[in-house]
């Protein structure tokens, strides 16, 4: 019995060591957020706080607002055009013969393996002559060109798991190929194709070295923004933490809402 009852305490004991450490750099930026700037340099953990960090990012000299702007722009877009087109060529490769079609996967999926600094100088050259430089397009194409080949290898996994009997029968009752899509198979892989929305969103959201080499000013967002915050003064560590949550929170707020599909998406299309 004790044996047991020692067992459970260091598994206890284990288990909050870990989510400590996971944690607490979450917990201090919180924390840091909501300081003064003289509490911002203490380890105290108890202080008066305040919310004059977030009102001073959103205005002169920060004005991060149209900062703010741009971010959900660009991953609002690059969601509604990235997973449909990744839907509908997940169904293709999982539904038709085509010549061409297994280099054609391979090619996609071999994509992911490209360092992003390594495309990012070809694209700022093929930019600038469209002069699409410092626009919020530009960031949405490169950002198409990780998050498509990802959504449709995700969602070709959940399709493959369909049974086509049930398309079929869809078939025969007079529903076109469109139709047998949206009706049928779309409800079935939603899991999937929401989870594949989620990875998007993170993608764009959180994206820097784009954003900081393809924008100027226009189209700035909110990540690449955390760098006028190093000043004359130093690192103005209570406004950076204050942006930092700001950028958490929708990702948080977003997988808390959907986490079951999140959950489903993540195990539905791992056994055939």
């Amino acid at each position: 019995m004790n044996k047991k009852f020692l067992a459970k305490i260091l598994k206890g004991l284990g288990y909050f060591l870990m989510i400590s450490f996971l944690f607490f750099p979450i917990l201090w930026l919180v924390l840091t957020a909501f300081k003064m700037p003289k509490d911002a340099y203490s380890t105290r953990l108890f202080f008066t706080p305040t919310f004059q960090n977030f009102i001073e990012i959103f205005t002169p000299p920060q004005s991060f607002a149209p900062l703010v702007l741009n971010s959900v722009l660009v991953a609002v877009s690059t969601i509604f055009i990235g997973i449909p087109v990744a839907t509908m060529a997940a169904y293709a490769f999982s539904r038709y013969q085509f010549f061409g079609k297994s280099g054609l996967l391979v090619s996609v999926l071999s994509t992911q393996f490209i360092p992003p600094v390594v495309i990012v100088l070809p694209f700022f050259s093929l930019f600038r002559t469209l002069r699409l430089i410092d626009t919020r397009t530009s960031l949405v194409i490169l950002n198409l060109s990780f998050v498509l080949p990802f959504a449709i290898w995700m969602i070709k996994g959940f399709i493959d798991g369909i049974p086509r009997e049930i398309e079929q029968a869809a078939a025969v009752d007079g529903c076109h190929p469109f139709q047998v899509l949206w009706y049928v198979t779309l409800p079935t892989i939603m899991p999937g194709v929401i989870t594949s929305a989620v990875f998007a969103f993170i993608q764009a959201w959180n994206e820097f070295l784009f954003a900081l080499i393809l924008t100027q000013r226009r189209a700035t967002t909110l990540t690449v923004g955390l760098m006028a915050l190093n000043t004359e003064r130093g690192i103005l560590w209570e406004q950076m933490a204050a942006t930092s949550l700001i950028i958490m929170v929708p990702i948080f707020i977003l997988s808390f809402s959907i986490r079951k599909y999140f959950i489903a998406g993540l195990t539905m299309g791992a056994v055939k």
